[in-house]
């Protein structure tokens, strides 16, 4: 391979007595006339290699065959109207629809893809009224992180003129009486720097419908606490609002309220110590119900009384089991709970006094969400998903327990044609972690097939059974998916996630390198058929492991990836990740930060696993010279024919609100690559 030169400057910085260079440091001006014509020469490469593979044409059209089904959300209803999405296969933005009863005319609402020519302009996010006639809407403009946020009236389908902006990570929350919503904002930016500059004082206001954003009321904020993030619920009785605090991306927070009903109440500090995660789930009166990982790793759901909010009177109603307890909502005066046994969803239904009514008996092993409503509603409604099972909407009676199909998509493509089996192996210290692994049934375990491993290991996330277009085309070819649930995530309560961050986060890319020992040890695959990937925190994991193991590996598809650990801090949202993985302007933390960072753990003249590096030119979150410098050094130190190149996309961000026609392309070109290199057949 022939790659673009990438300039060396002489930069090196001192961490606590270590000098580090960093010799491609202009990479990190993303607009620059110099970055920008590494960019275009980079894409050439790229592309010119991807264009000349001879079954991308043939995977692309499959991709894009079976991607054309119908799509739906799941429904909630909001006074008088039923709300929910929709694609109709392959509209590049799914579609807000309205209606008045289940059985009528479905009526469009709002229709992102008629914002942009080239389906570049998302829905973000949604807040619908009490009584079901506005919806306040967040969108995203290239899939940045920032949103403006509009307000639709629903029976004229009108956009009202009121206008939000410099929002991001925040939802809305209407008041009882329809008249506003409160969100969470930052201070204007500098638009020419908005994309790299870091995000502190977040702060929580209150919106008057018909107002503007600068007669938006403040609710609350901290000038000594530039770190703090905040988030905002309103009860369902519309007493309270319940105010979330945020430290970074740790998962332990602290919890205020507001007595909404006193227009002189002040914010009140119930949970004022980060020493556990604690979720809001309804109230009664004074008495409010949390789900919380306080003495329980797992979770458990208690009860505190906010006249007598001393812990000793918190009162526990459904305690800590084997299986962890992710959320829980009331429903039908319930408490329906979501709990994951060994990454698989359980669903179970309490009394308001903690006795066990049923289990709800879901279609098989897989993921299952949704299930909103209002305390008193006795239906609802959930999605449920596997690896062979597209999203399929489903209606549940509260009172029978029964389930009826309500949207089941059809897609051309014989389930009964693959397995799914759920594997558990010893990782480097023998602590025993599962994998699902996904194929045809008829494949041979003769060590030679193409093996797609894909993890992700970080920020309490768990990773669950889920359909793809994208893997079914790979298992379509004969190849095999893996998914390991690593440590770092979510799937085993607290201690599991705990166990794979800051000092121990080398756990993660132990576990995710004994999940690619494990499937060659029994004859799934061999080094040069497997693929590892993963993104954002997962690409991570992937840069970790290619550099730790670059001979056990005959692909990598890191995708927006956190490549530089010295620095990831410096940009955007970055600091917020200091919780997660540590901060490298402590000295300690810098140690263990520089033993795995990917950037400078590449060494030169090392045989590395043919790369596919790929970001996008607008990513707000991880931006993209974590990738661009990860390439430049890679490529200069590559020591084998294995090619190492980088596809950079335009228009879109970390990954949420990407255009479906964007999203077929990167999986052609992932695919193809991996068809080349690993010497698929098909």
């Amino acid at each position: 391979m022939s790659y673009p030169i990438s300039n060396k400057s002489d930069q090196v910085d001192n961490y606590h007595g270590t000098l580090v260079t960093d010799p491609y440091r202009w990479l990190e001006e993303p607009d620059s006339a110099e970055t920008r014509r590494w960019i275009a020469a980079e894409n050439q490469v790229t592309f010119n290699y991807l264009r000349e593979i001879p079954a991308r044409e043939k995977i692309k059209q499959r991709l894009t065959k079976l991607w054309d089904y119908e799509k739906y959300g799941t429904p909630c209803k909001k006074g008088n109207n039923y709300f929910y999405v929709r694609n109709d296969g392959l509209q590049n933005q799914s579609v807000l629809y309205t209606l008045k009863s289940l059985d009528a005319e479905p009526r469009v609402l709002l229709d992102p893809n008629k914002l942009s020519n080239d389906g570049t302009i998302a829905l973000s996010r949604l807040a619908i009224s009490e009584n079901g006639q506005l919806v306040a809407y967040g969108i995203s403009i290239s899939g940045s992180d920032w949103q403006e946020w509009k307000v639709c009236d629903v029976e004229t389908g009108e956009t009202l003129p009121d206008h939000l902006k410099w929002i991001k990570f925040s939802g809305a929350s209407w008041t009882k009486d329809n008249q506003g919503f409160f969100y969470c904002c930052y201070d204007e930016q500098n638009a020419k720097t908005k994309l790299e500059d870091v995000n502190y004082y977040e702060k929580l206001y209150y919106h008057q419908l018909g107002t503007t954003q600068s007669e938006d009321v403040l609710i609350y904020d901290r000038d000594d606490q530039k770190e703090w993030g905040f988030s905002a619920e309103v009860t369902e009785d519309g007493n309270y609002l319940i105010i979330y605090v945020w430290l970074g991306t740790d998962v332990r927070n602290l919890v205020f309220y507001k007595d909404l009903t006193n227009t002189h109440a002040e914010v009140v500090e119930l949970i004022n110590q980060f020493e556990a995660n604690y979720s809001f789930i309804e109230n009664d009166e004074s008495v409010f119900y949390f789900r919380t990982d306080f003495k329980a790793p797992r979770g458990r759901l208690i009860a505190i009384d906010t006249q007598k909010p001393a812990q000793e009177t918190w009162q526990e109603i459904i305690p800590e089991s084997a299986a962890t307890l992710e959320s829980a909502k009331i429903i039908n005066n319930q408490f329906v709970v979501h709990y994951l046994q060994d990454a698989r969803t359980q669903i179970k239904i309490f009394d308001l006094n903690g006795t066990l009514v049923r289990e709800v008996e879901l279609p098989g092993v897989g993921s299952a969400g949704g299930f909103s409503g209002k305390r008193n509603d006795t239906e609802t409604f959930y999605s449920f998903t596997s690896f062979t099972v597209p999203e399929t909407i489903y209606r549940y009676n509260m009172v029978t327990g029964k389930s009826e199909v309500f949207r089941q998509p059809q897609i051309d493509f014989h389930p009964e044609d693959y397995e799914t089996k759920q594997v558990f192996y010893s990782s480097r210290d023998g602590t025993t972690v599962p994998m699902f692994i996904t194929h045809k049934k008829d494949i041979k375990l003769d060590g030679n097939n193409p093996t797609y491993l894909y993890a992700y290991g970080g920020f309490n996330v768990s990773m669950n059974p889920d359909f793809s277009v994208s893997i079914l085309v790979w298992m379509e070819m004969g190849g095999i998916y893996a998914l390991p649930n690593i440590r770092g995530g979510g799937e085993y309560g607290d201690e599991w996630h705990q166990a794979g961050m800051k000092a121990k986060k080398q756990n993660t890319f132990d576990d995710f390198i004994a999940a690619a020992e494990w499937l060659i040890d029994n004859s799934y695959t061999h080094s040069g058929k497997l693929a590892i990937a993963g993104a954002s925190n997962g690409g991570l994991l992937v840069g970790a492991c290619m550099t730790q193991r670059p001979e056990l590996f005959g692909a990598a598809l890191p995708a927006v990836a956190v490549m530089d650990m010295l620095r990831f801090h410096k940009f955007t949202i970055g600091w917020a990740w200091t919780t997660e993985y540590g901060s490298p302007d402590n000295p300690e933390e810098f140690q263990t930060l520089y033993s795995y960072s990917p950037l400078h753990n590449l060494k030169p003249g090392t045989a590395y696993p043919a790369t596919l590096i790929t970001t996008a030119d607008h990513d707000d979150r991880v931006v993209p010279a974590h990738s661009f410098k990860f390439a430049a050094t890679l490529q200069a130190s590559q020591a084998s024919d294995a090619p190492v190149l980088i596809r950079i996309e335009t228009k879109t961000g970390h990954g949420a609100g990407k255009p479906t026609q964007k999203i077929i392309e990167e999986a052609a070109d992932n695919w193809a690559f991996l068809v080349r290199t690993l010497e698929v057949i098909i």
